[in-house]
């Protein structure tokens, strides 16, 4: 008895075991190159946008020409995003052109370092799901307007060139905003002379060799920064910041009202009558702060502090 119980249980967890390693297999390979529709909403079901097809979160066009027009900075855009998003900022950037801001909605690409066994097995999973190949252009060729291509590259320069001039310039043509590479890029005078900004690691006189594409629209990891399929993502001469789709109406709320803070207090300062204490923070007077805070609400001109006359 006790014999065919043991040989019984060792059957159950033989059969246990095939089960979990089909399930594992089978969740694998739907992320390897990308995520399913019912994975990509999963993993954003908290989006308030439309979607993609496919699932990716889609911020509108007009979003983020607002925010454009905003130009908001990545300093300040990290406080509309709660604390316990705390891996959402990388910095340590080479840039294309100094100064300039990239704003747009986030296209994922991850590489991993190539291995022939590997790679077999990947290509034959790209092909099920109508890739073309495993190589840049592949990734290249789906972006669309709006869209931000950040390419996990692992920080590989030598060899992780993930685009020179020509391809840089369809980036650029395709989508008006640039690219962020966690590795390399060439020909990066030719590129500046396009107008388009980009984020590199560094740069190397050759192609791209011994990385393959191993995911596309799947979270991936800049450096300290994790990014999801369709965040907004805003890069400047600080870092880049990945702010999930349900925070971005907080975003402009309260940047709005934080310029709108700074305009009112410096007005106020310029009257020359005050400390810094009776209106930094909050102002103490309850008519100023009463004209303050319906300033924060309307931005109306006439709740300006007036000119002082003496």
């Amino acid at each position: 008895m006790k014999k065919l119980f043991r040989s019984g249980l060792k059957l159950s967890l033989t059969f246990l075991s095939l089960c979990l390693t089909v399930g594992m297999t089978t969740e694998a390979s739907a992320q390897l190159y990308n995520f399913t529709e019912e994975q990509m909403l999963n993993y954003t079901a908290k989006n308030p946008y439309g979607r993609f097809p496919g699932g990716r979160p889609m911020i509108p066009a007009a979003i983020l020409d607002t925010i454009r027009k905003m130009d908001i900075q990545v300093v300040e855009a990290i406080g509309s995003i709660p604390r316990e998003y705390a891996n959402q900022y990388e910095d340590g950037w080479k840039s294309i052109i100094p100064g300039k801001k990239l704003v747009g909605r986030a296209f994922t690409v991850q590489f991993m370092p190539s291995r022939p066994d590997l790679v077999a097995g990947m290509q034959k999973e790209a092909e099920k799901n109508n890739f073309t190949g495993l190589n840049n252009r592949t990734t290249i060729d789906m972006l669309q307007k709006d869209d931000l291509v950040i390419v996990d590259l692992y920080g590989k320069i030598e060899g992780g060139t993930y685009v020179g001039d020509k391809l840089s310039y369809y980036i650029w043509k395709t989508t008006g905003t640039g690219l962020i590479v966690d590795g390399g890029i060439y020909l990066t005078e030719n590129i500046s002379q396009s107008g388009m900004q980009a984020f590199y690691r560094g740069t190397y006189p050759g192609a791209l060799s011994n990385a393959t594409v191993s995911g596309i629209n799947v979270p991936i990891r800049i450096g300290k920064a994790v990014i999801m399929p369709g965040d907004l993502v805003i890069g400047d001469q600080d870092g880049i910041l990945a702010i999930p789709p349900q925070f971005v109406p907080k975003l402009i709320y309260t940047v709005t009202r934080d310029r709108r803070r700074d305009v009112w207090m410096k007005k106020a300062f310029d009257l020359g009558k005050y400390k810094s204490s009776d209106i930094y923070g909050r102002p103490k007077d309850p008519v100023l702060l009463k004209q303050y805070e319906s300033y924060l609400d309307s931005g109306d001109p006439a709740l300006l502090p007036k000119k002082y006359l003496k």
